[in-house]
């Protein structure tokens, strides 16, 4: 009666530890002794790990060229569109002050509103980051403007509005142009020789 007793609990204590083991190796039948797989764990190995993050590290470099891109025709989008904004701010200029004709700054397109009312030194027109020049890896500036005076007073008839890449091939690869007609065109050398018509 006693061995009977004594083989119920080892056999109850086997597979309460069958159950319940934190264990890694692999167990064989029961009551039989683990299996060894050459004590391979449930985990990664350091090489496995190694492994991975290489590959990791390949498809991230092989993203980043695109990233980059990606990232410059977004910046040479928002120069269209600046280019374009500040187009139509100057023909809300030259209506509002008809006897300066357009501004030859973007400056005279800005200004602060605390600053007092709109003038045509600051006609707070253009928002702040343009009227300051620089906007999404552009630089944008005015020039070229022709002018003609009447009674004393310089009114300007005609500008050129011009927008190249900070860092050429880095923030942008084209430069881009516009004048009072309001014909875009794009310099592919990222300068203000702009001789190709933006389509």
């Amino acid at each position: 009666m006693g061995r009977l007793v004594t083989a119920r609990s080892t056999r109850h204590w086997i597979l309460m530890n069958s159950k319940f083991s934190l264990c890694r190796s692999r167990r064989g039948p029961l009551g039989a002794a683990p299996v060894n797989n050459g004590d391979r764990s449930n985990g990664f190995t350091l090489m496995e790990l190694l492994i991975v993050i290489a590959i990791i590290l390949i498809l991230m470099l092989m993203a980043i060229p695109t990233i980059g891109s990606l990232k410059k025709k977004a910046n040479e989008t928002s120069a269209i569109n600046s280019v374009q904004t500040i187009a139509k701010a100057q023909l809300q200029y030259e209506s509002t002050y008809p006897a300066n004709g357009y501004a030859c700054a973007l400056t005279a397109l800005g200004g602060d509103p605390a600053a007092g009312a709109p003038s045509p030194t600051g006609a707070q027109i253009l928002q702040a980051d343009l009227a300051g020049g620089y906007k999404s890896g552009y630089i944008f500036t005015i020039s070229n403007c022709t002018k003609v005076t009447i009674n004393g007073t310089d009114r300007y008839t005609g500008y050129t509005v011009t927008a190249v890449p900070q860092t050429v091939g880095k923030t942008g690869d084209r430069g881009f142009c516009s004048d009072q007609f309001g014909t875009i065109k794009y310099d592919t050398a990222g300068g203000n020789n702009c001789t190709q018509a933006l389509q």
